[in-house]
């Protein structure tokens, strides 16, 4: 059997993306309780996750670290959904939804996720092309 680390960028490259998914599935929850009193605005964490994952390997250069990271669905290398600012009040119906800032943010989320999919996408064709020739 051929023992390849040829995939792990695009299993990376597949977990952010999946993250910025959930991102976009949130924000879109965000929007759709613009007027809910009482709701906190709810974002996802996963920039960070992955930059700790990364600093906690013993590897010191990117490729060797980014080959050690567990991408098997108990990984915790996945996006976390938290509530931001939480004691923070934008109305006075206590809710912290800014709609305005919630459009942009799902706006640059869709480009993310469109940017991750194009790469996998071209990673895969990259592989087609070799394992044709």
């Amino acid at each position: 059997m051929i023992r390849s680390n040829a995939f792990d960028y695009i299993s990376l490259m597949d977990k952010a993306a999946d993250a910025s998914w959930m991102r976009e599935t949130v924000i879109s929850n965000n929007i759709a309780n613009v007027d809910t009193p009482g709701y906190k605005r709810q974002d996802v964490k996963f920039q960070d996750i992955l930059e700790d994952e990364l600093d906690n390997t013993k590897y010191k250069n990117l490729e060797q670290a980014v080959n050690s990271l567990d991408y098997t669905d108990g990984s915790s290398l996945k996006g976390e959904v938290y509530t931001d600012y939480p004691s923070f009040d934008y109305r006075l119906d206590t809710n912290n939804v800014d709609v305005d800032n919630e459009n942009v943010e799902y706006a640059s989320e869709q480009l993310r996720y469109q940017a991750l999919t194009t790469a996998i996408s071209g990673d895969f064709q990259c592989f087609n092309a070799v394992t044709r020739s």
